[in-house]
């Protein structure tokens, strides 16, 4: 049976619409109330991919750990591992928002998160380094969302500016 209208929102996303004002996607965890709706068929965004889709794909890989690094289950929580780091802002049985800090040259301990959505709040330049050696670089802009897969890393401040961070992790269903 499908939500009534904007019982969705109401539910699910009044903490994390206060907390993200300027997020323009809605997420809708665990439900089936969500409707996008697609261009029309005859758009010109249907003809070929724009630079900022282009942009969100390269972005995207950037941030994508190799198979092995996806599968690492057995590292920490990075509340545990940098608790001077992240703070907890809500939780409930969907979703755990955590806040991230740090300043240039700041290293993580090795950590874990799974599927998440990332909104930066700053911008800033980082590096993140998997298990199996491999490394991945970003610069992010202030304002930037975008889809983190299950990882496990090390996260290093390469850049020049501190990192305001907003992660909005999924827990399973």
């Amino acid at each position: 049976m499908a939500a009534p209208p904007g019982a969705c929102y109401t539910r699910a996303m009044f903490a994390l619409r206060s907390l993200i004002p300027a997020l323009s996607v809605v997420l809708v965890l665990g439900g089936a109330c969500a409707t996008v709706q697609p261009p029309p068929a005859d758009s010109a965004a249907n003809e070929a991919p724009s630079a900022a889709a282009e942009a969100s794909a390269r972005a995207q890989a950037e941030m994508t750990p190799t198979a092995d690094s996806a599968a690492d289950t057995n590292v920490a929580d990075p509340t545990v591992t940098d608790p001077d780091k992240y703070q907890l802002v809500m939780e409930n049985e969907r979703v755990r928002v955590l806040r991230y800090h740090d300043v240039p040259g700041t290293k993580t301990h090795s950590h874990r998160h799974p599927d998440s959505v990332l909104h930066a709040l700053s911008s800033f330049r980082r590096c993140l380094h998997f298990p199996d050696g491999t490394t991945r670089e970003r610069d992010f802009k202030s304002g930037d969302v975008m889809w983190i897969p299950a990882q496990a890393h090390v996260g290093e401040n390469i850049g020049t500016t501190n990192t305001e961070v907003l992660l909005v992790e999924v827990k399973a269903p």
